[in-house]
């Protein structure tokens, strides 16, 4: 096991984030994702900085895993929750320790702004093996549950 590092994604990391994205739709939900939307989301969360983020995790110079961070106000806190998402890791980097660092680096990026008040993810209820990946990584489960209304456009 190498050394894993990570950094902020640029478009050069496209593809790598759609096929991640394709790859842990199908494996958690078995959902499939219409590539040309999927493109296009990416391509946006990096033109706007305001929204969000993408990390890219690396091992021996292969990338090994991808999450976005998106930023949510919170008025009760007065602060910035940087919501977690979209986390994949390949089956080959599985369990060298990609997630934590990816993890480690988006603690230690928070910290260093003031407004964020907390971290925060959300997890399919049957994924397990990610339930216990993030408790063990010290995150703990809420008592909130996810509720969504899709509207689809005109």
């Amino acid at each position: 096991m190498g050394d894993i590092s990570v950094r902020k994604a640029g478009p050069e990391d496209i593809d790598f984030i759609l096929d991640s994205n394709q790859s842990m739709a199908r494996e958690t939900e078995d959902v499939g994702l219409h590539p040309p939307t999927l493109r296009k989301g990416i391509k946006y969360l990096m033109q706007h900085a305001n929204e969000g983020l993408y990390l890219i995790a690396e091992h021996e110079g292969h990338a090994a895993g991808t999450l976005m961070i998106t930023f949510e106000w919170s008025d009760w806190r007065n602060g910035r929750f940087w919501w977690i998402q979209s986390v994949y890791v390949p089956q080959a980097f599985r369990r060298l320790g990609v997630y934590r660092a990816m993890h480690e680096a988006v603690r230690a990026m928070a910290k260093q702004d003031p407004q964020v008040c907390g971290l925060r993810l959300y997890v399919e209820r049957e994924n397990h093996i990610a339930q216990q990946t993030y408790q063990h990584i010290g995150m703990t489960q809420t008592h909130y549950r996810l509720f969504e209304e899709a509207l689809a456009p005109d």
